[in-house]
């Protein structure tokens, strides 16, 4: 979700305004989603390296998370929306931290949906936690030294639990990952486009996925393979 802060300032306005109207979008977004027929979608709102803007700024973005909370827990559950998220959310500010936890306690038994907010996250990070963890698990014999697989070692990855994204959308013209899921999109598709976030729309979400549905995602295989198992599959 990138160009808040563009958006604010072409407009003249504080760049926080930028990031309240993007918060507005996310709730289009998860409709349009709904709408649409895509059951798990991941927001990344906060990176790690966040922490390096303006402390107002990250001020501000905490307490706007912590309202948008408040504001969309009736709205989950309505709409049986289970939120989880992902990265060292232990860092954040208190208020946040309850807020977050009341949410997904309150949501842990829908099916439906999934919102994941990746909050406080970096890629490069959560492999740091992941090894760590898996380290410990072999030390503790949970695990053994001969099943060291990328099954084995992603269950201790933030993710666990969660499918590898088939798309990844980033907004505001930037073509880079930015330390975001590096190793869980490794198969993803990729759309870039030039919009701001907060000018992200259902039909600008319509193209993302029209887009995805154009690739041939072949794993490895050749087209004909492909083309070959689609065919078993409908026969």
């Amino acid at each position: 979700m990138d160009g808040n802060g563009r958006w604010a300032q072409q407009r003249g306005l504080p760049r926080i305004e930028g990031h309240r109207r993007g918060v507005e979008t996310v709730r289009r977004v998860i409709d349009s989603s709904r709408e649409f027929g895509v059951r798990m979608l991941t927001l990344y709102a906060f990176s790690a390296e966040n922490w390096r803007r303006p402390q107002d700024e990250v001020g501000a973005l905490m307490g706007l998370l912590e309202l948008y909370l408040k504001r969309e827990l009736q709205t989950f559950v309505k709409n049986r929306i289970r939120l989880r998220t992902i990265g060292r959310t232990q860092e954040l500010p208190a208020g946040a931290r309850r807020q977050l936890q009341h949410t997904i306690e309150a949501t842990q038994g829908f099916e439906d949906y999934t919102l994941t907010l990746a909050l406080n996250y970096g890629s490069r990070g959560e492999v740091v936690d992941a090894a760590r963890a898996y380290a410990a698990a072999l030390a503790a014999g949970e695990v053994a030294p001969d099943d060291c697989s990328w099954e084995s070692f992603s269950r201790h990855l933030y993710t666990a639990g969660l499918p590898d994204p088939d798309l990844v959308i980033r907004t505001s013209g930037e073509t880079r990952l930015s330390n975001f899921l590096l190793l869980q999109a490794a198969y993803a598709e990729f759309v870039f486009t030039p919009v701001l976030w907060p000018d992200f729309g259902k039909d600008d979400l319509a193209q993302a996925l029209a887009e995805y549905a154009r690739r041939e995602r072949r794993y490895g295989k050749t087209s004909e393979q492909c083309r070959a198992t689609e065919h078993a599959q409908q026969h």
